[in-house]
């Protein structure tokens, strides 16, 4: 919290200066300010570790935003941000252990995530969760909630293969930010082997 009340004074400090160089005409420090300014009000809105999960995530190298996510302190986070650390988390854990995966990800959509697709994934992986203990009913529940919030269609072919995962019994698969992983796909092939 201390930490980041700093950085919002920090970042208002620095606003304000930029206004006094604009008001006394000194253009070129104030327009070296202002991107400064931009810099540090991102830093204060956003969590670079976060990011860094995101992007390590988005292309599987799984142990580097593990090491990212580790390194975050839940309680400097903003609600929105706790829910996508709860995501993350989810998302990298639905390999190892299940219910931990769906502690994670029932937060998430708790706190909230910003983007549509972003909870459409998480309720998508939830399905994955409540198929693989055989809760059909609430599977179905998730995977429609997915299909809602998909609106773009970004998860269709993963929302595809968990809905026929589901059908063909459980399914243990996994659906990453904003897009599928390669262990959906496996599963998907696999049942599709064994009909």
């Amino acid at each position: 919290m201390l930490t980041r009340l700093i950085k919002i004074l920090i970042a208002l400090s620095s606003l304000l200066y930029t206004i006094y160089l604009y008001s006394v005409a000194q253009t070129g420090s104030a327009i070296g300010m202002t991107f400064l300014t931009i810099i540090l009000t991102l830093t204060t809105l956003r969590s670079m570790r976060m990011v860094m999960a995101f992007v390590n995530l988005r292309q599987q190298k799984m142990p580097e935003a593990r090491k990212w996510l580790a390194r975050i302190k839940t309680n400097q986070l903003w609600p929105r941000q706790r829910g996508y650390y709860n995501f993350l988390m989810g998302s990298l854990t639905m390999e190892e252990n299940m219910n931990i995966a769906e502690k994670f990800l029932k937060e998430a959509v708790r706190l909230g995530l910003r983007q549509g697709h972003d909870e459409a994934a998480a309720k998508l992986n939830l399905a994955v969760c409540a198929s693989a203990k055989r809760k059909v009913r609430e599977a179905t529940m998730f995977l429609k909630d997915a299909k809602r919030l998909d609106t773009k269609g970004v998860l269709a072919k993963d929302i595809k293969m968990v809905e026929d995962a589901i059908k063909g019994g459980g399914a243990r698969t996994s659906v990453g930010g904003r897009g599928g992983s390669p262990s959906s796909a496996r599963q998907a092939r696999r049942s599709k082997a064994k009909k």
